[in-house]
């Protein structure tokens, strides 16, 4: 007797993961030089040379016992202080250390939000293309995850759809600028508009609707945009957050929620947090890397390459007819498919060696996923395959 929901889950990858195995096995058979994978968002720049003299550094003069030992369950105090106080003169916020607990990453800091605030059969809302897990997650806490078309020509937030789509029941909204996987960055007019109509509708409904920005991306951002920080603009705003991208440690699993300090019940949502972080066995994230990114707190890795690989690959296949809203940042490409099945389409890529995640499951048909943190070289010996597909479509 097991849950079937968890067996469904656990028995078929999402089609991201299955795309990125499928290149594993092609690359073994003809070589990794010959495969074009574009499937997965994992960082291929280094880590800043901080980041690994830290953990040497760490290692070498810290007590054992304490730097691999348990820290309090929202995390070291004084990392957190860090944080804040980091926070707090960058976007110029009020928040203090203890509005923030520690997670294994941005997808932990989501799931301990949602688990917060969630009582079974309220609605989460997020705007497509979105990242296709925060169904799971949703789900996984007895809420609803409703899917609102932004606008298809810029995939910034179509507030007629939007409104409709809002109810008594809606509990809170999802967004994730800059956006996997489309690039786009909401602008700092949509964020306001967005603020005004939850504060309207939250009075109207008679509670709060809260907001949570999903900023793994945050510092990967070109051409200086501006990312608009939330808590500056709505108050019942919850920032999750990553250092998986901005530092490249995906596989390390840091980052962490921000309850603002001007949510209303502040101190009982920041429990309900780290109540959740109970309820979920998140007993405290690494104390070894809580101390690393304190110590790395203002650094990035090399963004530049990114930009370099977007450039390079955005206007490739604009010249060659594919159509794409160009991406302020993250580092993806969400591409419209030369048919209407994406799927069907990302099959005929394969025949080009070519791996690309189909749109669908982001909530958005028509559309692929071009993943372009891999080297320069890889999109560069890619392109004549692009041309090839695009040629094929064209006959």
């Amino acid at each position: 007797m097991i849950s079937e929901k968890m067996y469904e889950l656990g028995s078929k990858r999402s089609v991201i993961r299955e795309i990125f195995e499928y290149g594993k096995k092609r690359k073994a058979e003809i070589g990794a030089d010959k495969v074009f994978d574009f499937s997965l968002g994992n960082p291929s720049v280094p880590a800043p040379a901080c980041v690994n003299e830290t953990i040497v550094e760490l290692l070498k003069t810290q007590d054992p016992i304490l730097l691999h030992g348990y820290t309090s369950a929202q995390g070291d105090f004084n990392v957190r202080k860090t944080i804040a106080d980091y926070v707090n003169g960058k976007y110029q916020t009020a928040i203090g250390a203890d509005d923030i607990y520690m997670t294994m990453g941005a997808a932990a800091s989501l799931c301990v939000g949602f688990k917060a605030i969630c009582i079974p059969g309220d609605e989460f809302i997020t705007f497509t293309p979105y990242f296709p897990e925060y169904r799971v997650f949703v789900e996984a806490m007895g809420g609803t995850l409703v899917e609102v078309q932004s606008n298809q020509k810029t995939f910034q937030i179509d507030f007629e759809n939007f409104e409709k789509a809002m109810n008594p029941k809606t509990k809170a909204v999802i967004i994730n600028s800059p956006n996997n996987p489309s690039g786009v960055i909401f602008t700092e007019e949509s964020i306001i508009k967005l603020s005004a109509l939850l504060k309207e509708k939250s009075e109207e409904y008679g509670h709060p609707i809260y907001l949570f920005s999903d900023e793994p991306y945050r510092e990967l951002v070109y051409d200086d945009i501006k990312v608009p920080y939330l808590i500056n603009y709505y108050d019942n705003t919850f920032v999750c957050y990553s250092y998986s991208k901005s530092l490249s440690l995906p596989g390390e699993r840091i980052g962490y929620i921000v309850v603002s300090n001007k949510m209303e019940k502040n101190r009982e949502i920041y429990a309900a947090v780290c109540g959740a972080g109970r309820a979920l066995g998140y007993v405290c994230a690494s104390s070894l890397f809580q101390q690393v990114i304190a110590r790395c707190i203002d650094k990035t890795a090399d963004i530049s390459i990114y930009k370099k690989n977007r450039d390079l690959l955005y206007n490739s296949l604009t010249d060659m007819g594919y159509y794409c809203v160009k991406p302020d940042g993250a580092f993806y490409l969400f591409v419209q498919a030369l048919e209407k099945d994406a799927a069907a389409f990302c099959e005929k890529a394969k025949k080009h060696e070519l791996l690309l995640v189909p749109g669908d499951d982001f909530g958005t048909k028509g559309y692929v996923r071009i993943a372009y943190c891999v080297t320069t070289e890889q999109i560069e010996n890619s392109l004549p395959a692009f041309k090839a597909l695009a040629e094929e479509y064209k006959k």
